[in-house]
């Protein structure tokens, strides 16, 4: 009796010694009202035409399945005005893939996997940043309060073009990083005044809430800065102005451009302003390299961030650390900048989640690590 009481206790031991490997989490993927692991894949349908296949563990896969089976819970996308306007060649052949239209068909294969959507209205025919807040061809010549019926008028027919087809976004950019402002030279920031760029943005902020009055989905609203050391200066300034109806604070952080590149002082900063302003912090746009090189063998320029190498595995514990450190700040965001694109040059090309030859890198699993919450 003994023998078979012994016997028993073994095979118990074996079923739940089995069981305990069967449900260890070795991975994990997170809801993105909790934690937006973000992807822009705003170049998705240009890598496409260009040709490129992707392959996860050797198998060609469709990117956004890529994306969503290695824990990417956001897309974000990119629009601009009218780019078919855009006389300038600077845009190159950018300018053919950030209409309504091509963005609409990225929204839908987004919400198809399960994701939600983060929509980055530029208010440009073109590229807006802190060098370029270009005003479209559209709105040349008006006067600012003309100008700012536009962008409320122009914001609610995205959103309602986008409702009639079921793809309203989950969380809206009014503005891309507006460090100086946006729609120049009508609303751009001089001697620290914000006044005119302000009107703008709440008009695009009060477009995004009437809108919101009558959507199943209400969109959260996103006022985006780049670069950590402008944050709390350009905080202030909107503030001081009169905008304060938005949820988000969105943050761009790159290495290369940053003076405040330690994960402790990404979390302090991430923690003054949540608390300060009482939002939501995310950084909506990052990236960094996993080779000192690019694809066509130039040597990147950039120093590394002192204990992450230009390497695969560097580039990897890079975004886990980031991510940790906005997470220690209680921040509810990280989007990666472009992580699916491929050119022949450029050292975009060195930053991104694939490799040259399209092949995932290990990077991209940032995205359903396990941290500390």
């Amino acid at each position: 009796m003994k023998n078979v009481n012994f016997l028993v206790f073994i095979a118990l031991l074996v079923f739940f010694s089995n069981c305990s490997k069967k449900t260890t989490v070795t991975d994990k993927t997170y809801s993105w009202s909790k934690f937006s692991m973000g992807a822009d894949l705003s170049y998705a349908a240009q890598m496409l035409d260009k040709g490129v296949v992707y392959r996860d563990s050797g198998k060609a896969k469709d990117i956004f399945t890529i994306f969503k089976q290695h824990g990417c819970n956001t897309v974000r996308l990119k629009l601009w005005h009218t780019p078919s306007a855009y006389t300038s060649t600077w845009g190159g052949n950018d300018q053919d893939y950030n209409d309504l239209a091509k963005v609409e068909v990225l929204i839908k294969k987004a919400k198809e996997l399960g994701m939600a959507v983060s929509l980055d209205l530029h208010y440009s025919d073109t590229w807006a940043d802190p060098q370029r807040q270009e005003i479209p061809a559209a709105w040349k010549g008006l006067s600012i309060d003309v100008m700012k019926d536009s962008v409320y008028e122009y914001t609610m027919h995205v959103l309602n073009t986008l409702k009639a087809k079921n793809l309203v976004p989950e969380m809206i950019q009014v503005g891309n990083e507006n460090n100086n402002g946006m729609l120049w030279p009508t609303g751009k920031i001089v001697d620290n005044n914000f006044i005119g760029f302000a009107k703008f943005l709440n008009a695009g902020i009060k477009a995004v809430r009437d809108f919101s009055a009558t959507s199943t989905i209400k969109p959260k609203i996103i006022v985006h800065v780049a670069q950590l050391q402008h944050a709390e200066w350009w905080m202030g300034g909107i503030t001081a102005a009169g905008v304060s109806d938005y949820d988000i604070i969105g943050l761009s952080h790159y290495a290369d451009w940053s003076t405040m590149n330690t994960m402790t002082e990404l979390t302090s900063l991430v923690n003054r302003l949540k608390i300060l302003y009482k939002k939501q912090v995310m950084l909506v746009e990052t990236a960094y390299w996993f080779n000192t090189k690019d694809a066509s063998n130039y040597t990147i320029s950039q120093t590394p961030v002192a204990g992450y190498p230009f390497t695969q595995e560097g580039q990897y514990q890079y975004l886990k650390d980031l991510t940790q450190a906005v997470i220690a700040g209680g921040g509810t965001g990280v989007q990666y900048w472009a992580p699916d694109y491929i050119g022949t040059g450029g050292e975009m090309t060195a930053r991104s989640l694939v490799d040259p030859s399209g092949n995932v890198l290990p990077g991209i699993n940032f995205m359903n690590y396990i941290y500390k919450f």
